[in-house]
């Protein structure tokens, strides 16, 4: 049984923490180039220097909107489908559902915490804390015991992230904020900057829409991110594309409606929902919630699906409705 106290882990789940020092030869390569790189980390988890070979580092804001948690969903699950590993902070919002984007695409991920090593922060994200451990993910930290998160412990939680990444996507991001703070590290630290575009209207898009206009990259699909590690660094896809990709549609979960009685093609369903999203669209463009109301699905799950139906050309964007290509 499980046994937490004002957010602290019974070391009886896992294994007792350890710690790497910056001496030692596992100790992440990326995080030494760094400037006043973490003397120690401390870890829960099995440590393998394989999970640290091709990082990306994806924050955004807390206040994420529905637009954000569609982008986190879509490029750090298919990202992490290829054998990136995604490293974020754990907090709420963009954080939390990059990790869980990992894990459901049966990925691995790095959560950095701006607390003791002890700690679950924020505390009510146990079952992702634990889920991370579980998938052969990793929580690390420069601080031991249950030293509490403070002010200054973020932006310094914050280079580390951007520090083991190769890259960074930034989702949303106000003009002041966390997510701002990583992308600066990045700079400095001469790691490549994605950024999603958003409404120039929205308060949480303002600073990637302004990391683009200072030179970030722009993030609309996952193949810009691959494509930018397959043309720097020694990585394959292809192996990772055998274990991973077939898992990946699973990350958008069907309607209660499908009642499945026995072994089923993933890839007819799938389709059989798609032509659903069709039909209705070569009626009359839609609104993301009329069209989710119509076929009966958390518009959560169908922001995700029509983001594909984007990438795969079935379907466009205009003023606010979807449209039938």
């Amino acid at each position: 049984m499980r046994e937490k106290f004002g957010g602290l882990l019974s070391l009886g789940l896992y294994k007792m923490k350890k710690v790497i020092a910056i001496e030692d030869k596992e100790y992440p390569v990326f995080l030494k180039k760094i400037n006043d790189p973490p003397k120690k980390l401390f870890y829960k988890g099995e440590w393998d220097a394989k999970i640290f070979e091709n990082c990306l580092a994806v924050v955004g804001s807390r206040r994420m909107t529905t637009h954000g948690k569609r982008a986190a969903e879509l490029l750090a699950g298919e990202v992490a489908a290829r054998g990136i590993t995604i490293v974020s902070g754990f907090m709420y919002g963009v954080d939390a559902t990059a990790h869980r984007a990992a894990l459901n695409a049966n990925g691995r991920t790095i959560a950095v915490m701006p607390c003791g090593i002890d700690l679950i922060h924020p505390e009510y994200q146990e079952e992702l804390y634990n889920d991370i451990l579980e998938n052969n993910g990793l929580i690390v930290s420069e601080y031991e015991g249950d030293f509490q998160p403070t002010l200054w412990t973020y932006p310094r939680r914050n280079r580390i992230v951007a520090g083991l990444s190769k890259a960074v996507l930034v989702i949303e991001a106000g003009i002041k904020s966390g997510s701002l703070i990583t992308a600066n590290w990045a700079k400095k630290f001469e790691r490549k900057i994605f950024a999603v575009p958003g409404p120039i209207f929205s308060s949480v898009s303002k600073g990637t829409n302004q990391l683009i206009k200072d030179g970030a990259s722009i993030a609309t699909e996952s193949k810009d991110i691959l494509d930018y590690y397959r043309s720097n660094f020694e990585f394959s896809s292809s192996l990772r594309k055998q274990n991973f990709s077939n898992r990946f549609p699973l990350t958008t979960p069907y309607p209660d409606s499908f009642h499945l009685s026995g072994p089923h093609d993933l890839k007819n369903l799938f389709s059989s929902l798609e032509n659903q999203i069709i039909e209705q669209l070569q009626r009359e463009p839609l609104e993301i919630d009329s069209l989710a109301r119509n076929l009966g699905i958390p518009v959560s799950q169908l922001g995700t699906l029509l983001s594909i139906m984007q990438i795969k050309g079935f379907v466009s964007q205009e003023g606010g409705k979807y449209h039938s290509k």
